[in-house]
């Protein structure tokens, strides 16, 4: 696989850069002329003040006598926080930090820059009549380090700091920041930033005879902070930049030793995934701060939108998921690890919610020490937030086979159930959620409800699954009102067409039908992500096909970028390798700019209006939304195209599309700490070798009607049927070919 891309300068945007990030630190590289600029952020840089802790009243009772009354009034004072603090913002938020230019002098032309994801190193290329230069700009994966290493011509050339108060001082004064303090002393120049309760950053630049090092740290006080970036600074400039070369090296070859090697024919979907790939690196770095929607990469004119928050109603699961098939399950452990931090806060919301002690609950918007973000009613109910990450919790047992951490997560699983388990009541002879909302949908209207979103029963039954598993794995007594549910409780709600002249279709919840194109395709969540329904079911195909068809009537109209991903893992479970392909490419057309940074609105007219009208947008004037998500959730879609389980079934190429006549991939992680490769050629699956981690069963849907051929160690078997089952022991591998 190709593992060098360029980038054709000018890149005149923020985010229209070639990213660099090790999970805290970030950098995005861009310029025109002579300027080289390096943005810089900080995924930890937070200012905690604002928001809204869950307080006595916002509870489930109150919320729904509000709704069932239609009392708007009583309910947005639930969730309203008033005028707020004086001085101090609405909501806590990531800060912008800065960025350093560099001016490479005159008539100097940036042209192109390379980007070798092998070992995260951008060399940038610039001319001046014959002459030809080339700088080297590496970011330490093991420290808080960025070296830029110039042509000797070019050493001393003229090096300029520009902080985010140059841009937002009227805002940041407004909320009690003082200007930040430039400093130059000793050899080493930059700025503090002092902030009004958090700790302070300082940005630290060493000249060197090879070019410049700079170090971003954190301290309780302006003078630590810059005590700290200082020292990072001469430390690496004394080590020399090859140094910090030789480390990253070693970091990525054990990075990319992991990583699932594709074969994908189709060149903008191949780079999506080793791009999505490395950026995946970059901003969940094991090492560094939980991934939020901007990760390390945050942009210094500008507050970022939504303060790059944690969103759990899907971009914090989005983000990660490149992780399970993508074999770096480690990735995941730093984000579990804050959510159990925050045990008691979530226990706390669930007491508030429903008076219970043994629950818990998670907002839909928070930041690093889980403060809601802000009165949203909808995102209040919104359980499948919490439930949807107790699923990622399981999922992650189920592609590692690690029995500790399930007995750790379970308690979570078994707690987000419980507030499931309170809100469900008897509707005749079955259950029913009579308060239920679905993603996003409507807002935060006081129609933004209803009874049996589909969306929270596919959660309802995914987690009630995954307890029951999770209790017999563990030796556990599962509750019975588990079985009841997933028994008595529907799995979607269905909703016959207008008249009575269409086939019943999955509906929002019960009564409401999809009437408006809608970037969450929370309805159809059954299918995936939570793989509650298969669509080759007899029993639900004709209504997955009405589904789909009601949802591809509405169009993309209202997608922002994450959705495109969405919709190609969608059209992967129904087998539709074209529209996933397609999907894919509409992504990368429309929501990618022209540095390839992803976007929410789309960044093109003609496909979405998200953040555009019918016509061109001015680029003069264009500013990027710029989020990793949509970004992540196509890695993952592009993986599933290659392989996915439905209902405990893998299935090989069975999102590809017809065209990709040759493809393969390699070592690939699924259920059950599996690693599989395959191999299609001329349109057909031609071996499948699957390496079996702890032993186990491995089920897969049978891609040749004549039956399979199975090697296992010194035993040969014939296999036919719709699905095989192999016994793989441990340490062992199974090599399936067609009979």
């Amino acid at each position: 696989m190709k593992t060098a891309y360029e980038w054709d300068f000018p890149l005149p945007r923020t985010h229209t850069g070639i990213l660099q990030g090790n999970g805290t630190l970030g950098a995005m590289i861009w310029g025109e002329g002579r300027w080289l600029r390096i943005t810089l952020g900080r995924a930890d840089l937070w200012d905690h003040r604002g928001g809204m802790a869950w307080r006595e009243g916002m509870s489930y009772a109150s919320i729904r006598r509000c709704l069932e009354r239609g009392d708007e009034t009583s309910l947005r004072q639930l969730f309203e926080t008033g005028d707020g603090v004086k001085g101090e913002p609405e909501r806590p938020s990531v800060l912008p930090l800065g960025r350093i230019d560099i001016d490479l002098g005159p008539g100097v032309e940036l042209t192109r820059g390379v980007l070798e994801t092998g070992d995260g190193t951008a060399v940038i290329h610039a001319v001046r009549g014959k002459h030809r230069y080339r700088v080297r700009i590496v970011l330490a994966m093991e420290s808080n380090a960025v070296t830029v290493s110039l042509p000797r011509s070019l050493a001393n050339t003229p090096i300029r700091t520009v902080t985010a108060w140059s841009f937002l001082e009227e805002y940041l004064r407004s909320i009690s920041f003082a200007a930040p303090r430039k400093f130059r002393s000793s050899g080493v120049f930059g700025w503090t930033q002092a902030l009004p309760a958090d700790p302070a950053v300082c940005v630290a630049c060493r000249r060197t005879a090879a070019g410049v090092v700079i170090g971003v740290e954190r301290g309780e006080h302006e003078k630590s902070a810059r005590a700290a970036a200082s020292a990072t600074a001469c430390e690496v400039a004394s080590d020399r930049a090859k140094t910090v070369e030789r480390a990253n090296r070693k970091w990525w070859t054990r990075y990319w030793r992991d990583v699932p090697d594709l074969v994908i024919p189709n060149e903008r979907l191949a780079f999506l995934y080793r791009y999505g790939m490395y950026k995946f690196a970059g901003f969940t770095n094991p090492a560094g701060v939980p991934a939020t929607l901007q990760g390390p990469w945050i942009e210094e004119y500008r507050m970022p939108p939504w303060s790059s928050d944690y969103h759990f109603n899907i971009n914090v699961q989005m983000c990660y998921q490149p992780a399970y098939h993508g074999n770096r399950l480690e990735h995941l452990l730093p984000l579990f690890d804050l959510i159990f931090s925050w045990e008691s806060e979530l226990r706390k919301n669930a007491h508030v919610f429903l008076g219970i002690d043994d629950g818990m609950m998670l907002p839909h918007a928070v930041d690093d020490r889980c403060m809601c973000m802000g009165g949203f009613w909808t995102g209040s109910v919104d359980h499948g937030c919490t439930a949807w990450v107790a699923l990622m919790m399981y999922r992650y047992y189920r592609y590692a086979d690690d029995r500790a951490f399930l007995k750790r997560a379970y308690p979570f699983m078994v707690s987000a159930m419980r507030v499931y388990e309170e809100m469900l009541e008897r509707d005749g002879s079955r259950l029913c959620l009579p308060v239920s909302v679905s993603p996003e949908y409507r807002g935060a209207e006081m129609n933004a409800w209803g009874k049996n979103a589909s969306f929270q029963l596919a959660c309802v039954h995914a987690l009630a699954e995954a307890c029951t598993d999770a209790s017999r794995i563990l030796r556990r007594k599962p509750r019975p009102v588990w079985a009841r549910i997933m028994a008595k409780l529907p799995k979607a709600a269905l909703v016959d067409g207008p008249g009575g002249d269409r086939p019943a279709s999955i509906g929002l919840w019960d009564g409401l039908r999809l009437e408006e194109s809608h970037r969450h395709h929370s309805h159809l969540g059954a299918i995936t992500p939570f793989d509650v329904i298969d669509p080759n079911d007899p029993d639900w195909a004709a209504v997955v096909d009405e589904s789909v068809a009601d949802w591809i009537r509405h169009g993309p109209g209202r997608w922002s970028g994450w959705c495109l991903s969405w919709a190609s893992a969608l059209h992967c479970r129904l087998g539709n390798g074209e529209a996933a392909e397609f999907y894919l490419e509409a992504f990368d057309r429309f929501f990618t700019n022209e540095g390839g940074g992803t976007v929410h609105d789309a960044w093109a007219s003609g496909f979405s209006l998200v953040g555009r009208g019918a016509r061109p947008p001015n680029r003069e004037t264009l500013i990027d939304v710029m989020q990793v998500d949509g970004a992540m959730g196509s890695v993952a879609a592009i993986q599933e195209m290659f392989l996915h389980t439905r209902r405990g079934v893998n299935h090989i190429f069975a999102g590809v599309p017809w065209r990709w006549r040759n493809c393969s991939f390699s070592r690939m992680r699924t259920e059950g700490a599996f690693l599989v490769s395959a191999v299609r050629e001329k349109g057909q699956t031609v071996s499948i070798v699957v390496e079996c981690e702890t032993g186990g069963t491995f089920k897969i849907a049978n891609p040749w009607p004549g039956g399979a051929r199975v090697s296992c160690g010194e035993k040969l078997s014939r296999r036919a049927g719709r699905v095989i089952s192999i016994r793989i022991p441990r340490g062992a591998q199974a090599c399936i070919r067609e009979a």
